[in-house]
């Protein structure tokens, strides 16, 4: 068993992308695009891989963030493990804490793609030294449609006023578009009305336009339009990684809403990821509070979501390795502020 750092191995991003991709719960988040967009965008991005006998065993991407002289550092939806083996683990999480160290990190925060319900994560993070996060970056609750079987069936899991309201769309004259990156502007007078509408950060025009291209130029990204008489009223941007899809991003007008836009773009992104053989819809994530505590403004987003008729699927959140206790709170919140105000993801 050896430890490989990705880029001394000289591994690129095809190689790096089938290790994630073949593991149980390889997430978007730890492909090689996704950190060369967050490397342009302020991140440090450093991908670990363990291997015997050339298979894969673990890996993991992880994202450095600076906070004045200092640093945390963060793997999100991961790691992934090809093998639970405790020594797997083990030679996995000292090569990352090494690393980490040599970064000047306060700490690690890691969100893995694991469910909630499988308490033997929970004391294996625990074991290894983690303690649960405060706070997390990445959604602890979505909803994950099946895209199995054909349309109709896709379509007969949904509540019958969302068929209704996809089919009403067209009906109200609306029809949606793929588009390409002529339209990223479009997209992103949308994400501001959005934004300042719903009260909500946004990142800048160049990260949607390199987030959209970095994937796209795999494949692996649709950006879609909602129109009526060439009037945009909703857009979203959708990316694939192995048999999942995964909504980011949306927005939309302040006017048309009444022509339901946005059940139509939802339907045309899940046809757009079962052509790409996606076999599952994350939209990415609702509140983690029960239905009584969600607040007024989520949760009209909440139900829309629940209406396409997914699965409720709740991760194991995020957890923390402390490499020091002085600051570490302090860090913590002006890391999360400087997120907050930043925009999501």
């Amino acid at each position: 068993m050896r430890v490989i750092e990705a880029r001394q191995a000289g591994m690129g991003a095809n190689e790096w992308d089938r290790i994630v991709s073949a593991a149980p719960g390889g997430h978007l988040l730890q492909t090689w695009a996704w950190g060369e967009l967050k490397g342009e965008f302020g991140w440090i991005p450093w991908r670990v891989a363990v291997e015997q006998d050339g298979a894969p065993l673990a890996a993991a991407q992880v994202l450095y963030r600076r906070i004045g002289p200092l640093t945390m550092a963060y793997v999100p939806r991961g790691p992934v493990f090809h093998d639970d083996q405790p020594e797997v683990a083990d030679a996995l999480w000292q090569a990352i804490h090494r690393h980490g160290r040599s970064m000047r990190s306060l700490w690690l925060m890691v969100e893995p793609e694991w469910l909630d319900t499988d308490t033997q994560r929970h004391v294996w993070l625990k074991s290894s030294g983690f303690h649960p996060a405060r706070v997390t970056v990445q959604p602890r609750r979505t909803v994950i449609v099946d895209l199995g079987g054909d349309e109709e069936a896709i379509l007969a899991r949904m509540k019958s006023k969302w068929r209704y309201n996809i089919r009403l769309s067209s009906r109200r004259g609306v029809t949606v578009r793929e588009a390409g990156s002529e339209c990223l502007a479009v997209f992103y007078g949308l994400m501001q009305v959005t934004g300042t509408r719903d009260g909500f950060g946004i990142h800048s025009a160049a990260y949607y336009e390199r987030a959209y291209r970095l994937f796209a130029a795999r494949g692996r990204a649709c950006l879609l339009i909602a129109e009526r008489e060439g009037e945009p009223l909703g857009s979203l941007m959708v990316f694939a990684h192995g048999s999942c899809a995964y909504y980011l991003y949306g927005a939309s007008a302040d006017a048309g809403r009444e022509a339901m836009p946005n059940h139509q773009l939802q339907w045309r992104a899940m046809q757009w990821a079962r052509s790409r053989g996606c076999t599952q819809y994350d939209l990415w994530g609702i509140s983690d509070e029960g239905p009584d505590a969600v607040a007024d403004s989520l949760q009209g987003v909440q139900r829309f979501k629940e209406g396409f008729g997914g699965e409720i699927v709740r991760y194991v959140g995020a957890w923390d390795y402390t490499y020091s206790r002085p600051g570490y709170a302090l860090a913590q919140a002006l890391w999360m502020r400087r997120r907050r105000a930043a925009g999501q993801a």
